[in-house]
């Protein structure tokens, strides 16, 4: 099964998918006019959902998305969110990723994210895999891999063209339906990909 976590006022929702055939099994719609759902991380049976601008979290048990169990309020913009076992980890489009208790979102630290001593911007879609932090720069065709202890980029996935490669009679609009969606099946290592309004989802394996 895939959870996913999808955008936009009015039709955001929080799903369940069946990745390989992309059948939706199940899904809470979530939006409204003002409420914009963003990342979505699974910790201890508990799906937590960021919203875009409206400081709100929402927490669903892993078995019932059809409504949520709690909230929290959120001072900054949603935008992505995984976590490492311990902490959930936030991404507000800033160079900053912020390290949360997930009992009652208290914010624990912040790391700033640099490359070759520049700070990099628009860290949206996170994933944390083995150690390492992986973020799509939101509006590019990268992701990049955080070390957490320190902020740096160690490393970086580019796929220019992607989706026009494979899907050569989809034409997306350009800095609209964009690189924007991560997953990682930890027993089968796949990295999933995807972006805005995407008709295709790609396999990735990671050396």
């Amino acid at each position: 099964k895939l959870y996913e976590g999808t955008g936009d006022f009015a039709t955001s929702s929080l799903r369940i998918t069946d990745y390989k055939t992309g059948r939706v099994e199940k899904k809470h719609m979530m939006g409204t006019d003002s409420i914009f759902g963003e990342g979505i991380t699974i910790f201890k049976n508990k799906i937590y959902q960021l919203t875009w601008e409206s400081n709100i979290v929402y927490v669903y048990d892993v078995n019932n998305i059809d409504k949520p169990i709690r909230t929290f309020k959120w001072p900054y913009a949603g935008w992505g969110l995984t976590n490492n076992g311990t902490d959930l980890i936030i991404s507000d489009g800033s160079p900053k990723l912020y390290f949360v208790n997930p009992d009652d979102f208290r914010l624990k630290s912040t790391i700033s994210v640099t490359e070759n001593g520049s700070q990099v911007y628009n860290l949206n879609e996170l994933e944390y895999i083995d150690g390492f932090v992986f973020a799509i720069v939101y509006q590019s065709d990268f992701i990049v891999k955080i070390d957490p202890e320190s902020g740096f980029v160690v490393g970086k996935i580019d796929l220019p063209g992607i989706i026009q490669k494979f899907a050569p009679g989809y034409a997306p609009k350009p800095m609209v339906e964009v690189l924007n969606g991560i997953a990682y099946d930890s027993a089968t290592k796949k990295f999933l990909v995807t972006g805005k309004r995407w008709p295709k989802m790609f396999e990735l394996k990671l050396n």
